[in-house]
């Protein structure tokens, strides 16, 4: 594809990788991106070649943060209704039932957790750090919030959504509490998750999407109800985007913990 998406496909082991490739913006999701995301799964969807899916991030410094600071959303005139780019950008909103491990390194934030939502694991490499800006720039953390807290136990979702830039997940603790199901060395992720995705691209795929459509049916009825009180949270508690826009460029560089 071109703009900023990469994919191959290995007919061979029937694994597709799927790449952010913007790395110039941290690999951050513009609505150009934002499309094309929707149109590789859903074309993901009718070929049979691809049994399994990788998604990971190029360059060195992140996975994706999220919408792109410089992306202008049109928004219908109405309180009723609001668009938000990033709810169409994983697998799963898009009606693929194939398996997707995302391959982590580097900054994992914001708007990148609808994607982490929708894969069905997580490989990182020790570089991983996660963590959701929301709260710190007068912005409500919704959907990410309400997807995290069906991977992370709400203890720690909580304080990695309220900490705001104050705090990073490491990838080491992402580990421990169960985000991350493999830790490997600085590089290694992609090929780790490429590892996994090829074992079960080898099994039989009805099965496989069978049992990948049954752990999204466990939690899709609450994720459905949370989403639906999003709009209206985001609504009440966004500064205006004037303010948020002066939060953020006055951000510092550093001053985090990672934990």
């Amino acid at each position: 594809m071109s703009g900023g998406l990469g994919v191959s496909a290995d007919d061979a082991t029937g694994v597709a990788v799927v790449t952010l490739d913007r790395p110039e913006k941290l690999n951050a999701i513009d609505l150009a991106m934002a499309g094309e995301l929707a149109a590789v799964w859903r074309a993901l969807r009718f070929d049979n070649s691809v049994r399994a899916v990788v998604l990971t991030g190029a360059g060195e410094r992140a996975f994706c943060t999220g919408i792109d600071r410089d992306a202008v959303v049109p928004q219908p005139n109405s309180p009723y209704m609001a668009d938000d780019p990033l709810l169409r950008v994983g697998p799963k909103a898009n009606d693929l039932w194939k398996p997707v491990v995302a391959a982590v390194h580097g900054m994992a934030c914001g708007g990148a957790f609808y994607l982490l939502g929708e894969s069905d694991f997580v490989v990182a490499d020790t570089t991983a750090t996660f963590f959701d800006p929301h709260t710190a720039y007068g912005m409500v953390s919704a959907y990410e919030s309400v997807l995290m807290a069906h991977r992370m136990p709400y203890g720690e979702v909580a304080r990695m959504m309220l900490m705001g830039t104050a705090e990073r997940l490491g990838a080491q603790r992402a580990y421990d509490i169960g985000l991350v199901s493999e830790l490997v060395e600085p590089g290694e992720a992609v090929a780790a998750a490429v590892r996994c995705a090829a074992v079960i691209a080898g099994y039989p795929p009805e099965g496989v999407q069978g049992t990948v459509r049954a752990l999204w049916a466990a939690k899709e009825a609450a994720l459905a109800q949370a989403f639906a009180q999003a709009p209206h949270l985001v609504a009440l508690g966004n500064l205006p985007a004037e303010r948020q826009a002066e939060l953020f460029a006055a951000r510092r560089a550093g001053g985090f913990r990672v934990r």
